[in-house]
Order: C-alpha cells, then sequence, then structure tokens
C-alpha cells in the first residue's frame, strides 16, 4: 500500500475506532494483537511502559513538584531520591520539605541559609545524632584527675571547667583537652564562679573571696555571713556580687569594693541558689532591661529587684506547696522569661510575667528526678543511676546515659550540666562539648561528653 492511500486508511480506520466503546476498543485491541507478530509484539511491549508510567515529578512544574512532596515523609523521600537522578535532584532542592522534617526532630533552623542542597545534608545529621540518642549511643565519657581531696563545687563556661576543693584549692581545666590550666590555693569552695580575670568562692568558713587567676592572689575578702556560703553570683556591670548561705540570708556586696550593700532576709531554710539575672518580659512589678535576683531554697523561691540602689524588698515568694509538704530541688534555671525547679512530683515552670505556674511535668516513674538544664525544646534531667534527655513537647524521655555511682549533693553544687545551647534545639554544630560533670568520691570529675558525629 502507498505512503498515501496508508494514511488515508489509517485516518479512517482512527474515525471509526474512536466511535467505538470501550468494550469493542478491547476487542479490537485483543484482534489486532492475535494478528501481529514477533516484531510487533515487541514494539508493543516497548512502548507500553513509557505510555503507563509517566515521569510525574519530571514533566510537572518545580512547584507542583514541591506542593506534591510535603505530603510524604522524610524517610519516604530519601527512599525517592534513588529512584533516579533527576527526582534526586528535585526532591534534594525541596527546601521546606527538609527546613520541616529538621524542625520536627528539635532542630534550630538558620532561615538566612539560601543553599537548597544544605538542608537535605542537614536533616540526614540531624536523623543521624537522634538515633545516636535514642540508642543511648550519642555520649562518652571521660575523667579529670588531680585534686587530693573532695571536690565540692563546679562551675562551666565557654569550655573550661572551674573546680574548687577541699583540699584549700581551685582549678580551672580545659574540657576538650582534660588539661589544668590553672591551680590556685584557696579556702575551703562550696560554690566558685569565674571569668577570664578573677575566680569568686563562697566558702564552708561563711566568707566569700575573689582571686586573681594570674597570681593566685586574694583581691578581695567579703565577711559577713555567720553560715557555709553555697552559691555566688556576680555582674561586673552593676558592681555587684550576691551570696547565699546557711544563714539564711542572701547578701548584696559591692564587688570592687567588697563591702555588704544589703542583707536580704526571710528564707527559713539555707540558702542554696542565687542566681542574678536580667529580665525580658514586662509586668506589674518589673520591665525588660531590669536586673532580678533569685533566691532558692528548700521550700521557696524568693524574688528580688536589683540595681545600684542599696535596698530592695521581696517583690514575690513562689513555692509548689502552701503546708511546705513538697520540697523543692537544689536546682534553678532562670532565662528572665521563665523560672524552673524540679520537685519529687516533677518540673515546675512559672511565667515570669505573671508569676503564674503554666506547666508542670510530671515524672513519677523515675524516683528523684533532678533538673540540669531547660531549654525551648529539651531538658536535661538527672536521677542516682542515669542522665536523662526529655523532649518539651511531647514531656517523653527520648534517651538516657549511665553514671557512676557518686554522692549527691544536698546542695546541688557538686554536679551541673555543660552546654546549654543545644537544649532550644540542636543544629549539628552545638552538639559538642559538655554535656554533665560531677565529682566523685575519688577525688576526680567525671565528664559526659558530645560524641563526635558519624
Amino acid at each position: 500500500m502507498e505512503r498515501k492511500d496508508f494514511e488515508t486508511w489509517l485516518d479512517n480506520i482512527s474515525v471509526t475506532f474512536l466511535s467505538l466503546t470501550d468494550l469493542q476498543k478491547n476487542e479490537t485491541l485483543d484482534h489486532l494483537i492475535s494478528l501481529s507478530g514477533a516484531v510487533q509484539l515487541r514494539h508493543l511491549s516497548n512502548n507500553l511502559e513509557t505510555l503507563l508510567k509517566r515521569d510525574f515529578l519530571k514533566l510537572l512544574p518545580l512547584e507542583l513538584s514541591f506542593y506534591l512532596l510535603k505530603w510524604l515523609d522524610p524517610q519516604t523521600l530519601l527512599t525517592c531520591c534513588l529512584v533516579s537522578k533527576q527526582w534526586n535532584k528535585v526532591i534534594s532542592a525541596c527546601t521546606e520539605v527538609w527546613q520541616t522534617a529538621c524542625k520536627n526532630l528539635g532542630w534550630q533552623i538558620d532561615d538566612s541559609v539560601q543553599d537548597a542542597l544544605h538542608w537535605k545534608k542537614v536533616y540526614l545529621k540531624a536523623i543521624l545524632r537522634m538515633k545516636q540518642l535514642e540508642d543511648h549511643e550519642a555520649f562518652e565519657t571521660s575523667s579529670l584527675i588531680g585534686h587530693s581531696a573532695r571536690v565540692y563545687a563546679l562551675y562551666y563556661k565557654d569550655g573550661l571547667l572551674c573546680t574548687g576543693s577541699d583540699d584549700l584549692s581551685a582549678k580551672l581545666w580545659d574540657v576538650s583537652t582534660g588539661q589544668c590550666i590553672y591551680g590556685i590555693q584557696t579556702h575551703t569552695c562550696a560554690a566558685v564562679k569565674f571569668d577570664e580575670q578573677k575566680l569568686v568562692t563562697g566558702s564552708f568558713d561563711n566568707t566569700v573571696a575573689c582571686w586573681e587567676w594570674s597570681s593566685g592572689a586574694r583581691t578581695q575578702h567579703f565577711r559577713g555571713h555567720t553560715g557555709a556560703v553555697f552559691s555566688v553570683d556576680y555582674n561586673d556591670e552593676l558592681d555587684i556580687l550576691v551570696s547565699g548561705s546557711a544563714d539564711f540570708t542572701v547578701k548584696v556586696w559591692a564587688l570592687s569594693a567588697g563591702t555588704c550593700l544589703n542583707t536580704l532576709t526571710g528564707h527559713t531554710e539555707w540558702v542554696t541558689k542565687v542566681v542574678l539575672q536580667k529580665c525580658k518580659v514586662k509586668s506589674l512589678l518589673h520591665s525588660p532591661g531590669d536586673y532580678i535576683l533569685l533566691s532558692a531554697d528548700k521550700y521557696e523561691i524568693k524574688i528580688w529587684p536589683i540595681g545600684r540602689e542599696i535596698n530592695c524588698k521581696c517583690l514575690k515568694t513562689l513555692s509548689v506547696s502552701e503546708d511546705r509538704s513538697i520540697c523543692l530541688q537544689p536546682r534553678l534555671h532562670f532565662d528572665g522569661k521563665y523560672i524552673v525547679c524540679s520537685s519529687a512530683l516533677g518540673l515546675y515552670q512559672w511565667d515570669f510575667a505573671s508569676y503564674d505556674i503554666i506547666r508542670v511535668i510530671k515524672t513519677p516513674e523515675i524516683a528523684n528526678l533532678a533538673l540540669l538544664g531547660f531549654g525551648d525544646i529539651f531538658a536535661l534531667l538527672f536521677d542516682n543511676r542515669y542522665l536523662y534527655i526529655m523532649d518539651l513537647r511531647t514531656e517523653s524521655l527520648i534517651s538516657r546515659w549511665p553514671l557512676p555511682e557518686y554522692r549527691k549533693s544536698k546542695r546541688g553544687s557538686s554536679f551541673l550540666a555543660g552546654e546549654a545551647s543545644w537544649l532550644n534545639g540542636l543544629d549539628g554544630h552545638n552538639d559538642t562539648g559538655l554535656v554533665f560533670a560531677t565529682s566523685m568520691p575519688d577525688h576526680s570529675i567525671h565528664l559526659v561528653l558530645w560524641k563526635e558525629h558519624g
């Protein structure tokens, strides 16, 4: 048949075929297939797959592809990346999908990063770290050895750990190397806090002292307490130092002069924690930027206004039971917006603007759970056997790490959390360094550190 006649015949057949019902079309195709030879059947087989299985990611506009991909979970998307190079390219470029997946894992997101491929890599890193946490494999341990008597006080800042001991010394350690940077002779330290130039210590001898790291010289001695000093805090901008004592008082000192500016009374138990912090919220009693002092004992947390003025009155007293049937743990979190403290019943969170308890996280299955750190996403907790990480969005424990036997201080000073930024969400960079430190019966310091990414 000539080409022209064939095309005319094919047009006529096509018009007739289109006028048939679906059943008649199927019967026509069955008849034609029965008349076909090997060449025709092979041709039919090769083209059917292309006609039936259309690559929608390749054919659709990119915006529509991204919309469809948002409905798939990350693990399914990772499997889809294996289909072809084109699928992998499109899926990897869907920034919003991977950012959302990271957020769901408790990851901090820097929206300024525009590189689409970056977010898929961040998710892969995040899922690895979260799996390590779930499998209890995210940490490793180390020890610092150098004191000859029990270590009573610990303080951590920027990769450096300060330890105060009954051997009348304080040491400054580089956590990453385990090396002692400074070692100076002091009194018996019950509390320590330091910066680049100085060390401030509270002692069982009822005094507070300020020391110079470089020379080891005592530059100031604060006398006035009639009981051991269990907690200290200071602010160079205000030139103020505060101390909490077993004599049930909090004293406010001039940091540079060493003179006592005020003695705050009202506690009826040992004051085991003082925290000096800027307020970040507004209320009837304070404004953002105001300096606030928190002091805690066994049953109460007191809130005081602190500034350049000498006199101040207690703004508010917080407690979890009016009859004092519930004790507070000797740890306190205050970030200027929220106050968090733990008790035998769980974690209590107060809103600093209203002073109302806005959250109680109960952990009945774990006895004597104590607070170490509290953030927007995670909380770090521990008991006599384990270190725990809680996802605060679900209030569930997602990881734990075994701890050696140690003597738990009633004042809460012989153990502490390390780096704290990851509690507001991991980001792939802040999961490094110190997680937890505690003093041991053999006078060493036990460290729990983040393990490097695999």
